[in-house]
């Protein structure tokens, strides 16, 4: 018997317009793998089926994984979340983000238990751990395909609104809930910037981070020289 999460498929969203970073985030090497890398052993582990969403599909081409391109030309995770939700085989998806290095499978089985709760009552599971949502380590429903698109159509990309709109289908795994598992919430860390680089990884790669940042800059530098 295996041990996958049923009904379910692990998708990452690697769209980010990575304008507060200087090198691709999923790129970024944690105790010596690509984070995109570590979070995709992490979904094979959870889900039969996996999905990378990403407009830069020859980036990520060399994991042997299922790529999609977002459904519409409109930039943001509910675009990359809507484009899963219609691709995928199951009716539930697992979302993260391709910046999150430290997902906690423990936390996301757990998560994954209200699924089937009372008939399926809740349409997305998501944590509520900072007084907000982390609605990119989440579960989405195909049951809220179209109010997703009808908000991303009317021009509407927060993410946060949506979970608003769907309040009353939406179950929030609480604090308390996640330290249960997790006392440090380290799933929830996204590195955004270099600084959060230097605040939640290791000295060593604190220290490769940033002599690609000076090897990066020194090619530039070539580059523009010549």
């Amino acid at each position: 018997m295996d041990n996958f999460i049923e009904n379910c498929t692990g998708v990452i969203l690697a769209g980010g317009e990575n304008k507060r970073m200087p090198v691709l985030k999923g790129f970024i090497e944690v105790e010596g793998k690509r984070i995109i890398e570590r979070n995709l052993e992490t979904m094979k582990q959870l889900f039969h089926e996996v999905f990378i969403v990403t407009n830069q599909p020859e980036l990520y081409s060399y994991l042997g994984v299922s790529l999609l391109g977002d459904i519409y030309n409109i930039r943001g995770p509910m675009t990359g979340i809507f484009t899963a939700l219609l691709n995928s085989s199951t009716p539930w998806i697992f979302v993260s983000a391709c910046d999150m290095p430290f997902l906690n499978a423990e936390l996301i089985r757990a998560m994954a238990s209200f699924l089937k709760y009372k008939a399926n009552r809740y349409s997305i599971v998501v944590p509520a751990y900072h007084k907000h949502a982390e609605p990119l380590f989440a579960f989405y429903s195909k049951s809220i395909l179209t109010s997703l698109e009808h908000l991303i159509l009317t021009g509407n990309k927060s993410i946060n609104d949506f979970l608003l709109n769907c309040e009353k289908s939406v179950k929030y795994i609480t604090k308390a809930e996640v330290k249960h598992i997790e006392n440090d919430a380290r799933s929830f860390i996204n590195l955004n910037t270099p600084e959060d680089v230097s605040l939640y990884l290791q000295p060593e790669d604190r220290l490769k981070f940033k002599k690609g940042l000076i090897r990066r800059k020194k090619c530039s530098d070539l580059e523009q020289q010549n």
